[in-house]
């Protein structure tokens, strides 16, 4: 598992962590019931505190995509894609609800909020 963490990113080095951890297992890179490095070892490795990968740990245990064992670690937990499919759709539909009530507070037309996630995705697309 390779793990950058990104100074200049405006994401909390947990989330990073979180994500890309979470990105791994949904990719397949990371497979059910696959050891994950100790809290400890990972947080020596990318050289960040053992609470801020702790936090990334138990967010992603809070989230379903791994469990603890008290003794052994933390693994890879089984996935039912259809059902995280539907997890991050009611997620993109509550921030959509959101996003909405911002442009319509804000007269942003359906046109601009285009443009503006079309810029966004570009602006991503290069930072990965």
């Amino acid at each position: 598992m390779n793990i950058q963490i990104k100074n200049s990113s405006n994401d909390p080095i947990y989330l990073q962590i979180k994500n890309q951890i979470r990105d791994a297992i949904l990719n397949g890179e990371l497979e059910a019931d696959e050891l994950l490095p100790s809290i400890r070892f990972l947080a020596k490795e990318l050289r960040v505190s053992v609470i801020t990968t702790k936090r990334a740990y138990d967010e992603l245990e809070k989230d379903g995509f791994i469990h603890s064992v008290h003794g052994k670690g933390s693994f890879v937990a089984p996935q039912n894609l259809d059902l995280m499919r539907e997890r991050f759709l009611k997620k993109i539909e509550s921030n959509i609800t959101e996003i909405l009530r911002y442009a319509k507070l804000a007269d942003v037309s359906h046109d601009e909020l285009i443009e503006m996630i079309k810029t966004l995705e570009d602006e991503n697309a290069e930072c990965n």
